[in-house]
């Protein structure tokens, strides 16, 4: 039996995701290691996306909050961090997939060598589940680096709790996954990369048109405003970041 000091706590932040949820939720019920309670915050759904939440409410293993308000990723992930009391905690976002050793091997890739941070390669796929590429993250990540090009897919990260609990996700639209590892990065933890793909993260075609200008937005209020970057290098780093993202879309 899996010792209770090696729970995870997954983090799962949901809106709208009705076309996705039910596969989602899926690959985290089948996971090969079984000790993980998954902590479900919904930013005010539609109804239909509400429905399929209230049928795994009878699961122990599940914590579903439903906000009366939307608030946004950003906050549905701290609200979901201050309810955490498990040693690790992973995120998963509602349209993402899990392969189902996912937890098992990076939690033990994690103990074995007493990581704290740890990130994976993930796959990327479309609206119909085909994989179109696979997303690798660089051996050596560093403050510098992903202020120019950001790889870390936020569904490949375990951390341990008594880092995350000392952190929040930037109150951001879009980007406040990239602030996380920026606030991370700067205090001197480490991410460990594993070389291998446990998630699947959903490139669809309808979201990358429509936020484009709310990531380049929330890019220049995250460098300007909560790095406390000057102007100069605010622009620059908005705009390095951004071809960056074009190239690595186009790949």
């Amino acid at each position: 039996m899996e010792n209770k000091k090696k729970r995870i706590d997954i983090i799962l932040p949901n809106f709208n995701s009705s076309n996705y949820i039910k596969e989602t939720l899926k690959s985290v019920v089948n996971q090969t290691y079984t000790n993980w309670n998954l902590i479900i915050v919904d930013d005010c759904s539609d109804k239909k996306t509400v429905n399929i939440l209230k049928k795994y409410s009878k699961n122990k293993r599940f914590k579903i909050y439903l906000l009366k308000k939307n608030r946004g990723a950003g906050y549905c992930r701290n609200y979901a961090i201050k309810k955490s009391k498990s040693p690790y905690v992973a995120f998963l976002d509602s349209d993402d997939l899990w392969k189902k050793n996912k937890l098992k091997n990076q939690i033990g890739i994690m103990k074995k060598n007493k990581l704290d941070l740890t990130c994976t390669y993930y796959s990327i796929i479309d609206d119909y589940d085909n994989i179109k590429s696979i997303r690798k993250v660089s051996n050596e990540i560093s403050y510098n680096q992903i202020s120019k090009r950001c790889d870390i897919g936020l569904s490949t990260v375990i951390i341990k709790s008594k880092i995350m609990k000392k952190y929040k996700f930037p109150i951001l639209k879009t980007q406040e996954d990239l602030g996380l590892w920026l606030n991370l990065l700067r205090d001197g933890h480490s991410f460990y990369p594993i070389k291998r793909s446990y998630s699947f993260w959903r490139k669809s075609n309808k979201s990358l048109s429509s936020n484009t200008y709310q990531k380049i937005k929330d890019a220049f209020k995250l460098f300007y405003y909560y790095e406390n970057k000057n102007l100069i290098f605010s622009f620059y780093s908005v705009v390095i970041l951004s071809l960056n993202k074009l190239t690595k879309l186009k790949s």
